[in-house]
């Protein structure tokens, strides 16, 4: 991603990255890994620098010298991980050979399978709880889901045509939440979690269902 100040990037783009921020650089990947271990393995009340110093070897002058502010971290992060999604769909959804329908159901199984892993499951819930305390996290994952609803958007569009801008993307946002909702209850490690396969064919068939039978202002109509 480039590194553009802030008046040139695109609306909910994330802002230029600040301190020494380069993507490969040995330095700032095994910082940016500590992060990402201390929140999956430790929680958000032991993600600050000097802990994330101390998990990666380094001196807390060295991680603040790259990322002065642990809401930096969090930023990269998720644009990181908004890249791996993206490369994802890339190889496993925007393929010419699935239909529409197909496109949709490998969104829906991809996302819950994430859901179900130690990763996702912990990183999330704890980004979650960061970004109760803090409004700069908080926007940052707002603008990360608001992109996940764009790209379910995409294949919701290809689905029905017939629908609006706006009718595709409240249906995307439902999918998308629809699916969040299930990690305190069918994530890793979480009380119904062997359920997952279950849950993952009928959300297939639910979410498939009322996007085909979605008809256009028939949102609007419900909720007048």
């Amino acid at each position: 991603m480039t590194e553009n100040s802030a008046s040139q990037q695109p609306e909910g783009a994330s802002p230029a990255r600040p301190g020494t921020y380069s993507r490969g650089a040995e330095t700032v990947d095994a910082i940016l890994k500590a992060a990402l271990d201390v929140l999956i393995e430790e929680g958000a009340g032991a993600f600050t620098i000097r802990r994330i110093a101390n998990a990666c070897g380094m001196k807390v002058g060295n991680v603040s010298y790259h990322f002065p502010r642990k809401e930096m971290l969090v930023q990269i992060l998720l644009d990181e991980i908004l890249v791996n999604y993206d490369g994802l769909l890339d190889a496993r959804v925007r393929k010419a050979e699935l239909s529409a329908e197909g496109r949709l159901r490998m969104v829906i199984r991809l996302c819950l399978e994430d859901i179900a892993g130690k990763r996702t499951t912990r990183l999330f819930t704890e980004l979650w709880a960061l970004a109760n305390q803090n409004d700069f996290i908080a926007e940052r994952v707002r603008v990360f889901y608001q992109r996940v609803h764009e790209l379910i958007g995409e294949v919701v569009a290809e689905l029905n045509p017939a629908l609006s801008a706006p009718e595709v993307e409240h249906l995307a946002r439902y999918i998308s939440t629809s699916m969040e909702g299930a990690t305190p209850f069918l994530g890793f490690e979480k009380p119904w979690a062997q359920h997952m396969p279950a849950h993952i064919a009928l959300t297939c068939e639910a979410m498939v269902a009322l996007v085909k039978s979605a008809k256009a202002g028939e949102i609007a109509a419900l909720t007048s």
